[in-house]
């Protein structure tokens, strides 16, 4: 598998992914190669979910002439491996901590900004007319053991006094009885305004509304290399020369070693494996109660995160190996089956018939940066694995940088990521927080 930290080249011909989501999502367009040199005023690295929406964002509403490249096609990365988690927030500080961090009103602003989030989404949804299988249901906070219900309701109570977040605290007869029947939790924090969607389709939508808006988007056009000009920039591919004016990496933990140091030492890849079961039949579905198509994520260290699918399959993910070169070995799946079974009564036959992995970026501060780096070359990234909604927000913001304009006071958007303390250490570091992990989330 295509390992970002050490591959310095990632080659258009990997592997096929095998997940649930291209099974379930028909085929899209296959975006040709460029094959020929072409002049453009913005060219964008990357075509996922940040990639697209800056095409997008570029063409429509600022006229300008972009052409979007990717390794491979639109949603290949990320953008078509993940959950389908559509929820109000990135990175890994909850709003609690960016008011101890920041203070209450620039936490209020970073609500603002993931609320803006969400409903970008949802408008572009229904602007490009996605087929992406939106399951309305909520998000479900869950404690994954005993002794943590306290700490859910004090966190429902701060939200709603201090950002008038309707956050609904359940105890475990609630849980049980109103959403799902399950073995560990018992508490969870409500979150009305999220959902789960088909991550894949969506990747397709937006590729599709950005060509329509008038970008041009290549496939298979991976990206060797590129330098600066006097006048803008020059980016190598394979089989052609593209010089612009303005660069856009959008390429966030999939960013091949050495592309653009910046981000290589400051975002680290981090696998996260996800299985999907077999359908569940009807005497399994009635012992798990599970009454909504919600999205659900536990409040360990190294979380699970699962939903039930439309077909009543559950979608069960985690943290995977460490190394691309690991991650298609077994064991991963098989964990994540266990972990779920022991989440759940009576799916003690049940098995997986899909498992893939992909990367994630996570930052040192655990916050993504949309930034204007240098003159005229932009990026968004590190979003800790939690970028969907606020990804499409950022390729937005991106597009406004590009344009001249100013964005919202918040510290994400007025500096670059921090590096990581001695980079080339960072897997070493990566295993011991591991580690660590399991040990606080079992014992602590």
């Amino acid at each position: 598998m295509y390992d970002p930290y050490l591959d310095t080249t990632l080659c258009s011909n990997q592997p096929d992914i095998g997940s649930y989501w291209q099974a379930a999502t028909p085929t899209s367009i296959d975006y040709p190669a460029l094959k020929r040199d072409i002049s453009c005023d913005t060219v964008i690295i990357g075509a996922g979910y940040t990639g697209l929406n800056c095409g997008y964002e570029l063409a429509k509403v600022h006229q300008r002439d972009v052409v979007v490249l990717d390794a491979l096609q639109p949603g290949w990365g990320c953008s078509g491996r993940n959950g389908g988690f559509v929820l109000r927030g990135t990175g890994r500080l909850g709003l609690a901590q960016l008011a101890s961090k920041f203070g209450l009103e620039t936490a209020r602003v970073f609500h603002r900004e993931y609320g803006a989030a969400i409903l970008r989404v949802n408008q572009l949804i229904e602007r490009g007319n996605i087929a992406c299988q939106p399951q309305p249901g909520g998000y479900y906070k869950l404690t994954h053991k005993a002794g943590m219900a306290k700490s859910l309701a004090q966190q429902a109570a701060f939200l709603n006094q201090h950002f008038d977040y309707p956050v609904q605290f359940l105890d475990k007869a609630q849980l049980r009885h109103q959403v799902v029947n399950h073995q560990q939790a018992d508490a969870a924090l409500y979150f009305p305004d999220c959902y789960g969607l088909n991550p894949l389709a969506l990747a397709h939508g937006y590729a599709r509304m950005a060509t329509e808006a008038g970008a041009s988007l290549y496939g298979q056009s991976p990206v060797i290399s590129f330098k600066r000009l006097p006048a803008g920039f020059e980016v190598i591919t394979r089989q052609a020369v593209i010089t612009a004016r303005n660069l856009v990496l959008a390429t966030n933990a999939y960013t091949a070693k050495g592309l653009y140091p910046a981000i290589n030492n400051s975002c680290l890849p981090v696998l996260s494996s996800v299985i999907v079961t077999e359908p569940l039949n009807a005497s399994q579905l009635q012992q798990l109660n599970w009454q909504q198509n919600s999205i659900m994520m536990d409040t360990r260290m190294l979380k699970y995160y699962y939903r039930l699918l439309p077909d009543n399959r559950v979608l069960f993910g985690g943290r995977g190996a460490i190394k691309g070169k690991d991650a298609a070995d077994p064991i991963y799946p098989r964990r994540l089956l266990a972990a779920l079974k022991h989440c759940f009564a009576g799916l003690e036959h049940l098995t997986y018939q899909y498992q893939w992995s992909g990367w994630v970026g996570v930052s040192y501060d655990d916050l993504p940066r949309v930034v204007a780096a240098e003159p005229n070359l932009f990026y968004a990234a590190g979003y800790c694995g939690s970028g969907l909604s606020f990804s499409a927000l950022a390729g937005e913001r991106l597009a406004q940088l590009v344009a001249g304009k100013t964005l919202p006071a918040l510290p994400i958007y007025q500096s670059m990521l921090p590096g990581f303390p001695m980079s080339a250490w960072r897997r070493q570091g990566q295993q011991m927080f591991y580690q660590w992990g399991r040990f606080k989330d079992h014992f602590l």
